[in-house]
């Protein structure tokens, strides 16, 4: 299954490819709903870096694994390595529209794990990535546009 989202940001390239590279701003464009606590993961993100973080989505924790692939001037992979699908690959890439504005992409590439729990809560998870991205855009847009002013 593959699920694309895209939007603009009022912000230079190099800022937008900066803030995704950052650790940080995981956990400020990720919805609070999820709960995210024990976040580890090198401040910036480079070539095969490891990230790991626990989500809760109601009593559920859900342990989450990834390493960062194919990280160059026009974006990253982040790569599950552990976690409750049987595969994710979140492809982000960035593009500039102008001095002043970027264009992020983000490609996710998935399959559900064949699980009693885990089939089910995927599926879930599935379901809401359209409010996940749009909260990922809000969060991102709010956060680099107003720094740029």
């Amino acid at each position: 299954m593959d699920y694309h989202h895209r939007f603009v940001v009022d912000a230079p390239l190099e800022k937008v490819q900066n803030f995704h590279r950052s650790a940080g701003s995981l956990k400020a464009i990720t919805p609070p709903v999820f709960f995210m606590r024990d976040l580890n993961a090198p401040d910036t993100l480079s070539e095969g870096s490891r990230v790991s973080f626990t989500l809760h989505l109601g009593p559920f924790p859900i342990r989450w694994g990834a390493r960062v692939e194919n990280l160059g001037s026009s974006g990253f992979d982040d790569v599950q390595t552990s976690g409750p699908f049987r595969q994710w690959i979140h492809t982000h890439r960035f593009q500039s529209l102008s001095d002043d504005a970027s264009v992020v992409l983000d490609h996710v590439h998935l399959r559900l794990k064949s699980h009693p729990l885990w089939g089910p809560i995927g599926a879930l998870m599935v379901f809401g990535l359209p409010l996940l991205f749009a909260y990922r855009a809000h969060q991102t847009k709010s956060l680099l546009e107003r720094s740029s002013t």
